[in-house]
């Protein structure tokens, strides 16, 4: 069993022990239910592996608590060890000590120690660190999208405690260049695709990144060539190329935006979509949003990069990420995450809800 009324840090170690790498989360996600199901604060139930608890106190606002079980595959790093400050451990930054954070205060609430001033979602999700398809998280959001419903909702990924509002939008599209293949001895015949490829090229060295304020944060975005393709053989002139590139977008876009934004920087060119995930608002100017970012204190940024936060986006629901571990050390083999950054945590979480 896992002793939720531990402090986070032995809860933490206690994660990391239980090897999860995505896919294998059965065990830990039984483990997780059932120390909650011992709370009779809490209602609970499992939908797969996606572990789902929640208060009923009448509260007028409701903040969701998120973090995912899963691993990467383990690096000859678990168990887990201490050594000074600093835990090492597969998870330990992503995101078992977040997801400790998250479960002491579901045992806080559960238990009646902790009266919170709002109601509460929890929801220990697996398959993030994989396709998307498989997300956990993002099921719960397309077959039952009113048990994440909420005023705020924070994604306890690893921040170093620093709050990051929302999150960027992300795309893929491919840049299809055709051409007439022919001998390379007599290549005035035909007409390279890969040649071709040299306005839209220049088209993203010169292409001037937008900054925008959303919410008080400051997003930069981005679009950048991520692959080329092309070519047949030594001898023959190509008659395809292919540039792959990803946009980077801020929040107060849309998915169809970004996408008709793409389309115009390569007006003239064949684009297809490939891949597509909304971005996120940090909702900082919603009064529960604010209380949470004055009760934690600290920086407050943007997120650069994508996020299951993203998953709340489409709900209308303001989204942060905050959580002791450090995304620098996710997946690597020496994985590990700051004890009093742990703690802080907690202490942070229990402060806004108190």
């Amino acid at each position: 069993m896992l002793d939720l009324a531990a402090d986070a840090v032995s809860l933490t170690a206690a994660l990391v022990d239980v090897e999860s790498v995505s896919g294998n989360e059965d065990r830990l996600a039984e483990l997780v239910h059932a120390a909650l199901e011992t709370l009779p604060g809490l209602a609970v139930e499992r939908d797969g592996n996606v572990v789902l608890a929640r208060t009923e106190l009448g509260r007028a606002q409701r903040v969701v608590l998120a973090g995912h079980l899963d691993t990467v595959p383990i690096a000859g790093n678990v168990p887990s060890r201490i050594e000074g400050d600093v835990m090492y451990g597969c998870g330990t930054s992503d995101m078992k000590s977040g997801l400790a954070v998250m479960l002491r205060v579901a045992q806080l609430v559960g238990s009646g120690a902790l009266d919170p001033r709002v109601d509460l979602t929890f929801v220990a999700y697996d398959c993030e660190e994989i396709e998307a398809a498989r997300n956990g998280l993002g099921r719960i959001a397309r077959i039952r999208p009113e048990y994440l419903a909420g005023d705020l909702a924070i994604l306890l990924e690893g921040t170093e405690g620093a709050v990051e509002g929302g999150c960027q939008g992300t795309l893929r599209v491919q840049v299809q260049l055709a051409g007439t293949r022919a001998h390379s001895a007599r290549s005035w015949l035909g007409s390279n695709a890969i040649h071709a490829a040299a306005p839209v090229l220049q088209r993203l060295a010169s292409y001037e990144a937008r900054l925008v304020d959303v919410d008080g944060l400051t997003y930069r975005e981005g679009l950048q060539a991520v692959g080329i393709t092309g070519g047949v053989a030594g001898n023959v002139v190509p008659d395809e190329c292919v540039v792959t590139v990803n946009f980077r977008f801020a929040p107060d876009r849309s998915e169809d935006a970004a996408l008709a934004h793409v389309r115009s920087v390569f007006n003239g060119f064949d684009v297809t979509l490939t891949d597509s995930a909304p971005g996120a608002r940090p909702g900082l100017d919603r009064p529960v949003a604010a209380d949470f970012v004055a009760a934690v204190g600290g920086e407050v940024r943007a997120k650069l990069g994508w996020t299951d936060v993203a998953r709340f986006g489409p709900l209308g629901i303001p989204a942060v990420n905050f959580g002791p571990g450090d995304p620098k050390l996710a997946h690597t083999r020496d994985e590990s995450v700051s004890i009093p950054l742990i703690r802080s945590g907690e202490d942070a979480l229990v402060r806004f809800l108190s």
